[in-house]
C-alpha cells in the first residue's frame, strides 16, 4: 500500500531527570533531505539521527527536533557561572546614563542579576554515547507515529488513484472501440479526394493503394493505446507494493501524457478528441497527486 510525504510523530522520554521531546513531520519533496535541530550538548548526535531516518525514509523533507519539554530550573549538580565581564559593561553604562541626565536612582543588585546572561547555569555534559540507546528509541517511536500517519494519509490517495485510473480506462476503452472506424472513415476519404483530384488521369492503382495505406498508417493510434493500457497495468501494480514508488509512477505518467499527445495529435476525429481531453484532465490530477507519494 502506498504512503504519503506528509505526516507528523512525537515521542518523548526521561533522561538523567528532565524530559526530552522529539519531533518528526516529512514535507513533500523530490529527494530525501533531512534537517535537525538539537541542543547544544547532544550535538554529535546529528549524524546517528540521519542516519537512522534515512535508513526508514526515502523521500521527503523531513524536519526532526529534539529538545527539552521546558525551561528548567537548575538542579544539584548545575553550576551557576557569573559573567563579569558582561556585568562590568552594564554597570558603567548605566553609570554613564545617571551622570548625563542626573538621575539619583541607586544601581541595586536586583537590577544586576536581571541582566541577560549575567549569571547562568551551566549543566555538566551528558555521556552522549551512554544516552544513545535511549535518545535512537525515542527517534524511532517518533518515526513509527509519523509512518502511521503517512500510512493513513496513503489510504486516502490510493482510493483517489484508483478512481482516477478507472475514469482513464473507461476513455480508453472508448478509444479502442472508435479507433477502427476511425481508420476506415480515413482511408475512405482520403481515396474519395485523391479520386476527385486525378479525375481524368490515369494513375497506378497499386501505388495510390500504397500511398493511402501510408497515410492511413500514421493516423493510426493503435500503438499508443496499446501502450497506455500497459502503462495502466503498471500503475496499478506500483499502487499495490509497499516499496516507495512516487518516483516510478511520477515517470510512468509522464511517458502516459506523451502517448496522449500523440493521440491527439493524430487524429482530429471528435470522438476521439474528446476522450483524449478527459484523460489529459485526470493525468494531471495524477502528476499533481504522485507528488504527494513517497
Amino acid at each position: 500500500m502506498i504512503k504519503s510525504m506528509t505526516g507528523y510523530g512525537r515521542a518523548e522520554s526521561i533522561l538523567d531527570g528532565k524530559k526530552i521531546v522529539t519531533e518528526i513531520k516529512s514535507l513533500n519533496h523530490r529527494n530525501l533531505e533531512i534537517s535537525i535541530r538539537l541542543p547544544n550538548s547532544f550535538s554529535s548526535l546529528e549524524i546517528p539521527i540521519k542516519k537512522e531516518i534515512a535508513e526508514t525514509l526515502s523521500r521527503g523533507r523531513v524536519e526532526v527536533s529534539l529538545r527539552f519539554d521546558a525551561d528548567h530550573a537548575p538542579v544539584e549538580g548545575d553550576t551557576l557561572f557569573v559573567n563579569l565581564p558582561l556585568i562590568r559593561s552594564y554597570y558603567k553604562a548605566l553609570t554613564e546614563i545617571k551622570k548625563e541626565f542626573g538621575l539619583e536612582d541607586p544601581i541595586s543588585l536586583e537590577t544586576i542579576a536581571n541582566v541577560k546572561n549575567g549569571i547562568f547555569a551551566a549543566e555538566p555534559q551528558p555521556d552522549q554515547e551512554k544516552m544513545w540507546p535511549a535518545i535512537r528509541d525515542m527517534i524511532l517511536k517518533a518515526v513509527h507515529a509519523m509512518t502511521m500517519m503517512k500510512i493513513k494519509e496513503g489510504e486516502l490517495l490510493y482510493k483517489d488513484f484508483f478512481h482516477r485510473i478507472d475514469l482513464i480506462e473507461s476513455h480508453l476503452d472508448s478509444l479502442n472501440s472508435r479507433a477502427p472506424y476511425v481508420l476506415e472513415e480515413y482511408r475512405s476519404r482520403l481515396s474519395d479526394r485523391i479520386s476527385e483530384l486525378t479525375e481524368g488521369i490515369e494513375i497506378d492503382q497499386l501505388r495510390l493503394s500504397q500511398e493511402i495505406a501510408l497515410m492511413s498508417e500514421k493516423s493510426d493510434i493503435t500503438e499508443e493505446i496499446v501502450r497506455l493500457g500497459s502503462h495502466m497495468h503498471q500503475v496499478k501494480d506500483l499502487l499495490e507494493s509497499s516499496e516507495p514508488v512516487g518516483r516510478k509512477m511520477d515517470f510512468i505518467f509522464q511517458e502516459m501524457h506523451r502517448e496522449i499527445n500523440t493521440i491527439g495529435s493524430k487524429s482530429s476525429d471528435f470522438e476521439i478528441s474528446r476522450n483524449v481531453i478527459e484523460i489529459k484532465t485526470e493525468l494531471a490530477k495524477l502528476r499533481e497527486q504522485v507528488q504527494n507519494i513517497e
